[in-house]
């Protein structure tokens, strides 16, 4: 039998402009983000930088699984 497995994701970055590369602010933020989708299983955290005229612009991809009551 095979298992199924499903994940779920997002990504988030800050604002583009001034404070865009402030990568604890980008922590913190996806920290609440996480907290607000309830009982959720992180699974994976990736890190991506882009270069912009305004300097790097970091964002990160969650994956996680529902960890609701059935």
């Amino acid at each position: 039998m095979v298992a199924k497995y499903q994940a779920f994701h997002f990504s988030q970055a800050n604002p583009k402009g001034v404070g865009q590369g402030n990568v604890a602010a980008l922590l913190r933020a996806v920290a609440d983000t996480v907290e607000e989708l309830g009982e959720v299983s992180v699974t994976d955290l990736i890190l991506h930088s882009e270069t912009t005229a305004d300097g790097d612009w970091p964002s990160i991809t969650v994956y996680y699984q529902d960890q609701a009551p059935a």
